[in-house]
């Protein structure tokens, strides 16, 4: 018993960790396994924009695209890097002691990491990283302060600066404000994105950020469509299955009573 309470406790702490280490409020993100077209584009998006660090090694090629709908052969022709082949599992060329020396620590593994952090931690994580010249990778970010990774999508969602202090931009949320319904601007926001930085619009941005999360709750679990689905039959049966019991007992107790 006391080995289970360990247990429980190790995978419980970093949930309480992560919970207690800012107060930043997070955004709404709810993942949708069933939208193909989703899971196809944020498949692409890590391959392309994460996958130069981040593993997902406890998935594979194969069973990732037949469960999203690509064929085999557009994978291994545009989604797959260096020697590895279509059956192969996700992993990365780089060696965890020279990421360690480049970035201070492994950058970890994503498999699991929509289970860990949450999919609204994720969502609003990778829409927050904003300019700070005093960090090493001249990147901070509202959600994780003193994040060690540099911002990867920066040229896609534009330059952001960060008008307000700590203790403001958790108060407040980065990108929260008052709207004018005239002009549809924000004033009082935190973070803003410079005019002309960006190759997509706050609205593209978003759901590109969207389908990212989406694929990476797809690969924290990718059986849970197929759970969902044999749930759903064996309810029926269980439904079937009372109403032919209820008959019986009907019969049997006839003779009783």
């Amino acid at each position: 018993m006391k080995k289970f309470l360990f247990a429980l406790l190790m995978v419980c702490l970093p949930a309480v960790v992560q919970a207690a280490a800012s107060a930043y409020p997070t955004d709404s993100m709810k993942p949708d396994l069933r939208d193909q077209a989703s899971l196809q584009r944020g498949m692409a998006l890590y391959v392309n924009r994460c996958m130069g660090c981040h593993s997902m090694e406890f998935q594979r090629f194969e069973r990732t695209a037949d469960d999203i709908g690509l064929p085999h052969d557009l994978v291994e022709e545009y989604l797959i890097r260096g020697d590895l082949k279509i059956h192969d599992q996700m992993t990365i060329a780089m060696s965890k002691t020279d990421a360690a020396g480049w970035f201070g620590a492994p950058p970890p593994d994503l498999t699991l990491e929509a289970r860990l952090r949450g999919t609204d931690w994720l969502y609003t994580y990778l829409r927050t990283f904003y300019r700070d010249d005093s960090r090493p990778w001249g990147v901070n970010n509202a959600l994780f302060k003193d994040v060690g990774m540099p911002n990867v999508l920066e040229d896609l969602q534009g330059v952001v600066i960060n008008n307000c202090t700590s203790e403001e931009l958790e108060a407040r949320g980065g990108f929260s404000g008052t709207l004018d319904p005239l002009t549809g601007t924000r004033s009082g926001q935190c973070l803003t994105v410079q005019a002309g930085t960006g190759s997509m619009s706050p609205a593209e941005f978003d759901q590109a950020i969207y389908d990212l999360v989406n694929f990476m709750a797809y690969v924290g679990e990718p059986s849970r469509l197929q759970s969902e689905r044999i749930g759903t039959y064996v309810l029926i049966f269980l439904a079937i299955f009372t109403f032919f019991a209820y008959l019986l007992k009907r019969e049997y107790w006839r003779d009783i009573h």
